[in-house]
């Protein structure tokens, strides 16, 4: 049995003994189940996998929502005044990404971000094509995408 589903069962178990199935109760059980795994079975194998997951998805979720807004906040600057600080450019971004569901879940997070949007993927040199509306250097932009690459690939893998 692996941690998540292992957690699944504990957030039902909780939700059993505490007699509410609601969403807030289910919440709270799955986040004590997790608890109880991270302090009763992180040596085992078949959890310790599971227990570094996830925060690391936790830090990703934080890390994302701060770009969303950061981007968000930057092109709704450029909308409403009168000046356009756009620079417009396309960016070749080697990846570390090697299978399709890695490379599809980043090519998607990336274009999720307003300013940036994944134009074509060269599998065989593993390379992504992404058109970025504010270009401050290219290797700063390239870098960006590099730490987003990285926290998507410590989530999956």
């Amino acid at each position: 049995m692996n941690g998540y589903v292992f957690n699944l069962m504990l957030m039902l178990a909780w939700a059993a003994i505490t007699g509410f199935f609601s969403l807030s109760n289910l919440a709270v059980g799955f986040v004590l189940g997790y608890l109880i795994i991270a302090f009763t079975l992180s040596n085992d194998e078949r959890f310790a996998h599971y227990v570094r997951k996830i925060p690391r998805l936790v830090r990703f979720v934080g890390f994302f929502l701060k770009e969303l807004v950061a981007s968000n906040l930057r092109v709704a600057y450029d909308v409403v005044t009168p000046t356009h600080l756009m620079r417009p450019a396309v960016i070749r971004m080697p990846m570390e990404a090697r299978t399709s569901g890695e490379i599809t879940v980043l090519a998607n997070f990336i274009s999720l971000t307003p300013g940036t949007l994944s134009l074509d993927i060269d599998e065989k040199n593993h390379v992504l094509y992404v058109h970025v509306m504010y270009l401050d250097s290219e290797e700063t932009t390239r870098e960006q995408l590099r730490e987003m690459e990285r926290r998507v690939l410590e989530v999956l893998r």
